[in-house]
């Protein structure tokens, strides 16, 4: 059974740093992808940062150069270390995984996801 905890989230002043983190039930080193999604008040879920199973990574404009994805495989957890926060950073952060699976010769792909960890960026 495939399930993601994240914890980390809190309230930060603007410029400061909080660091998410994402445990993962099975091997994470083994996921097709990995990533941070986020979803503003009001918003539409949206990507942040991804992490695919060979290690290259993504990031939306917004966050280069400020956020970090790293994943910890001895013990299957993935991180967000973000820097720099800004109010618009604000928003519940959920951990996502994405399996690619073999399915009678064909590749299926299921998703899952953590119950999400709120960040408030303000002073």
């Amino acid at each position: 059974q495939v399930w993601l905890v994240e914890s980390g989230g809190g309230l930060v002043k603007p410029g400061g740093s909080l660091r998410l983190s994402c445990v993962v039930s099975i091997n994470i080193a083994s996921i097709y992808h990995v990533g941070w999604y986020r979803q503003a008040p009001g918003r539409e879920r949206e990507w942040v940062a991804t992490m695919s199973i060979g290690g290259d990574t993504n990031y939306r404009d917004y966050v280069k150069g400020r956020f970090t994805i790293t994943r910890d495989n001895a013990n299957n957890i993935l991180y967000l270390q973000m820097n720099a926060l800004r109010p618009e950073d604000t928003a519940v952060y959920y951990c996502h995984a994405e399996l690619q699976v073999l399915e009678l010769g064909e590749y299926e792909y299921e998703e899952y996801w953590g119950q999400g960890t709120q960040v408030i960026v303000s002073s």
